[in-house]
């Protein structure tokens, strides 16, 4: 399908990062953007910029900080014209510490918030936004959102909010194609003046599916990892998105390699993508951390008993 507002955006590094504690090696990272870059991918978020007085460089990566030096030490040297995006969770960041974009190799600064927290989101977005950086909000869980506050929480961001795009992000992977037609048209109903974006998770084998539905509905800002990566069941394939948009800007080829050279090896270290407890906490509209627990103990293929202890019935 081509359309050529649409834009892709990979979250292969922050994403995938949620995994490893965001440790990653330079290396790793260089390969993954070289490759996008060829592949001619609009942007790359590397991380997130969370404050050092809440998390330990101790006990995580540097992708967890995304420091500008350590950014810089990636895209150095390659030619792109990908560019660079960092996302901040409300409550997580100390803004002191963003500097303005003509001092930063960032280009794009996304706040992840639940509804709930609107309000936080905006001002991080308008001071970012006065600070030069593109920006968007991401809407997070968004299958656990009340209709009425949704509407409330669109609402402030069309009339108060700097942001030129508002993301449905599918955190469970619990969405349908009903849901997310329903969900894009809401969105575009309310925000006249900002893109809509969609970043979906694929606990169901639905994000790809999802994020096709987004596009038939006028979202053009799509999210992908490459192979999938990502936290329990992962992400919309990136390779799945590049092919399906026609685009000619578009290379498959350097993604494929990616894949065969850095992640097959990876996934022998490392455990992504459907599994079913990922389905489970999915159908249920859970979050997938009790999945991952599951995963870790010595039950992990008991997977009546998991879904039974979901609905918290008595298991015999």
């Amino acid at each position: 399908m081509f359309r050529e507002k649409i834009k892709v955006f990979d979250c292969t590094i922050r994403d995938g990062g949620l995994i490893n504690n965001h440790d990653f090696d330079e290396r790793f990272v260089r390969e993954v953007y070289k490759a996008l870059s060829g592949a001619g991918v609009d942007y790359m978020e590397i991380g997130y910029k969370n404050s050092k007085r809440l998390f330990s460089p101790k006990d995580f990566g540097k992708w967890k900080f995304c420091e500008d030096s350590d950014i810089e030490k990636v895209i150095t040297g390659i030619k792109s014209k990908t560019k660079i995006s960092v996302m901040v969770d409300v409550d997580r960041v100390d803004i002191e510490d963003i500097k303005p974009k003509k001092e930063s190799p960032v280009d794009m600064i996304r706040v992840a918030s639940y509804v709930k927290d609107i309000d936080k989101a905006i001002f991080l977005v308008n001071h970012f936004a006065d600070k030069g950086y593109e920006t968007t909000v991401n809407i997070m869980a968004i299958s656990r959102a009340l209709d009425n506050e949704l509407t409330e929480a669109l609402g402030q961001l069309e009339k108060e909010c700097k942001a030129q795009v508002i993301y449905i992000v599918d955190s469970f992977g619990a969405l349908y194609q009903e849901t997310t037609e329903f969900l894009i048209k809401k969105f575009k109903s309310i925000l006249k003046t900002k893109e809509i974006g969609m970043h979906a998770h694929n606990n169901q084998q639905l994000a790809f599916a999802n994020t096709i539905e987004a596009i038939i509905h006028n979202a053009n800002f799509v999210d992908g990892t490459v192979y999938g990566l990502g936290r329990a069941a992962g992400n919309c394939p990136l390779e799945l998105l590049i092919g399906f948009l026609k685009n000619p800007k578009f290379d498959i080829r350097p993604i494929l390699d990616l894949i065969s050279k850095e992640f097959i090896p990876l996934r022998e270290k490392i455990e992504w993508g459907y599994i079913v407890p990922y389905a489970i906490t999915g159908m249920l509209d859970e979050h997938p951390k009790s999945a991952i627990a599951l995963r870790d103990s010595d039950k992990k293929e008991n997977y009546r008993e998991f879904y039974e202890s979901l609905l918290g019935e008595d298991i015999d």
